[in-house]
């Protein structure tokens, strides 16, 4: 095996991974980079605590670093590397090698180095592959390192049978490519009864019993020249970071199960060994970026995405206004702490889209939280302009919460979408447009043959499909779905109307009196997405039952109405529809959710 000198003192090498919390693999099924923005981040606070934690140790490791968190956080990387710690690339995008082909590959790769370069000054000599290990089939992506300068890869994790006939592939190597020579540090593993398994640190750290753990790392010291490569992530320090409830099963086991352990193993493994990071052990020097990537630094924009120009299917072009028109977004909130930071940084993207047309105001409606959500609206939305927060003495419900925004608003045309974003608000830039006159109100549909749903469960699916199947039997105006909260409302319409059910049976209601009323209703179609922080309030046998009532109200009411105008067309009065709240078919709202 072909390694450098070993030092008196066996020192092995450290690597972290230099990444925020909702940029992980395994939550990529429910977050793509394009939503990134919208996250709260908790990279800043991880790495600190890293380097603090290193410091503590007297240790110098590599930190492999998405070329995003480079570009949006330069500071960042640079304190990294002014501590005297290595920055090498993770990528840019937290993308797979088998999503990419050699061209985007190289693409990537020299657009991550370039946005490190810039961010610290000096030379990246190392590459790590962001998603998944390397393997055999993979070599190729060693050949485009080699020739791009690198002078290292730490990618492969060999697992199973994989190279069992070349046992120096477990072990840090230099790999001949076809024309150059790479080093490359794999991820280190044990080898039991011919298997290669892993025991680098990072996820295997927290899912396997520290004493096997202990034992297999121990084992290596003891017998092993070669250099253990330990690694773990920034985000591995935090088990307060927010759930992602969204994600499969299996991933949060991956993402979180004991989370919590890991800032008491992974000091215990930098006080038992010593370790170096990757460009020391090869005694690699410190070497300045080229010049002209050095004088693009600081020349990029805070936004990395831009977003499509439609968020919904059937969306229509706008045409530049005259005059903006006012409107206000009313934003119902029940134990929302944890989405309203994620909606801050979206409604801040949808200002951004919808202000060449629109003038936006706000309306929060607290539903009289048990969390901290007031408190956090406040510190997230005080500054916001025209923006006014309203909180209910007692919990309501969330068609309750919608009418208080609706009845406090200033303007004609109102928007009411949901707090956690599973109706991504940039959809209104396809509801507004049809608020045309004599429409009365546009309700978003996934149903629509149009829309889309990604991924709900399907017997939520199913149950809300059944009964927006069955309101479609009964009501005037035929719609794929009845119960979305995500509208546009005309206030001269809807601000007077009163409420039997307060809670989500009155989202519904809404449209069956409007229906009632003879008002027009509009279907657009848009994507419903699961919820990704937090937890749904939607008790679901209580929701069935209610339903089921409001669906028998409603046949009962449409047969009193059908009789009342027989009767009027028979004396030749003309029947007239109330709400004031003085038609006994229209009763005052109920108080409880």
């Amino acid at each position: 095996m072909d390694s450098p000198a070993s030092p008196k003192e066996k020192v092995h090498v450290l690597t972290i991974h230099l990444e925020d919390y909702f940029q992980v693999g395994t939550l990529r099924s429910v977050i793509p980079p394009k939503n990134w923005y919208r996250f709260e981040t908790r990279v800043e606070k991880n790495t600190v605590k890293t380097l603090e934690l290193l410091e503590e140790h007297n240790l110098k490791a590599t930190f492999f670093c998405l070329g995003w968190i480079a570009d949006q956080l330069p500071g960042l990387v640079r304190a990294v590397s002014e501590k005297g710690h290595e920055v090498a690339s993770k990528g840019y995008l937290h993308r797979s090698l088998r999503e990419m082909q050699p061209g985007e590959f190289r693409s990537d790769l020299i657009q991550s180095r370039e946005a490190i370069e810039r961010a610290t000054g000096k030379k990246v000599h190392g590459f790590r592959a962001a998603r998944g290990w390397m393997h055999e089939q993979d070599f190729w992506a060693l050949d485009i390192l080699a020739e791009e300068g690198f002078s290292y890869d730490s990618s492969f994790c060999p697992l199973g049978r994989e190279f069992s006939g070349d046992r120096s592939q477990r072990f840090a190597h230099r790999h001949k490519t076809s024309s150059h020579d790479i080093w490359e540090f794999p991820l280190s593993t044990v080898s039991l009864l011919g298997f290669s398994l892993p025991i680098a640190g990072g996820n295997y750290l927290r899912q396997i019993p520290d004493f096997l753990m202990r034992r297999a790392v121990a084992h290596w010291d003891a017998t092993c020249e070669s250099p253990f490569v330990m690694y773990f992530h920034v985000w591995e320090l935090d088990p307060q970071q927010p759930r992602i409830n969204a994600a499969p099963l299996f991933q949060r086991i991956r993402q979180y199960r004991n989370l919590g352990k890991m800032s008491r193993v992974i000091p215990d493994y930098l006080s038992r060994y010593s370790f170096k990071s990757i460009a020391e052990f090869l005694d690699l020097p410190d070497q300045p970026a080229a010049p002209h990537v050095v004088e693009l630094n600081g020349s990029l924009g805070s936004r990395l995405f831009s977003l499509p120009s439609s968020h919904g299917r059937h969306a229509q072009a706008r045409k530049p206004l005259k005059e903006p028109i006012p409107i206000t977004i009313v934003v119902p909130c029940y134990n929302e702490e944890l989405s309203l930071p994620y909606l801050a940084n979206t409604l801040k993207s949808v200002e951004e889209r919808l202000s060449p047309d629109y003038v936006i105001s706000y309306a929060f409606v607290d539903d009289n939280s048990k969390d901290a959500t007031w408190e956090t609206l406040q510190k997230i939305f005080g500054n916001f302009p025209r923006c006014d927060t309203i909180r209910h003495p007692r919990n309501l419900g969330v068609a309750a919460a919608i009418m208080t925004g609706i009845r406090n608003a200033k303007t004609e045309l109102i928007c009411s979408i949901d707090c956690d974003c599973t109706y991504d608000p940039h959809q209104l830039e396809s509801l507004l447009p049809l608020m045309e006159e004599g429409v009365d109100l546009v309700t978003a549909s996934p149903y629509h043959p149009l829309g889309k749903v990604l991924n709900v469960p399907g017997w939520r699916l199913g149950l809300s499909k059944t009964l927006s199947a069955i309101y479609g039997l009964i009501v005037r105006q035929k719609l794929a779905t009845y119960t979305s909260c995500f509208r546009v409302y005309r206030r001269s319409t809807v601000a007077e109307i009163q409420l039997q059910e307060s809670g989500f049976l009155g989202v519904a209601e809404m449209v069956i009196l409007l229906d009632l009323l003879g008002r027009r209703i509009v279907e657009c179609p848009a994507v419903l997405e699961v919820r990704l922080l937090g937890q749904s309030k939607m008790k679901v046998l209580r929701t069935i039952l209610g339903h089921l009532r409001l669906i028998a109200r409603l046949i009962w009411e449409k047969r009193d109405l059908r009789k009342n105008r027989l009767r009027d067309a028979h004396s030749g009065s003309i029947p007239k529809v109330s709400t004031d709240g003085n038609s006994p078919s229209l009763p005052t709202a109920n108080q409880g959710r």
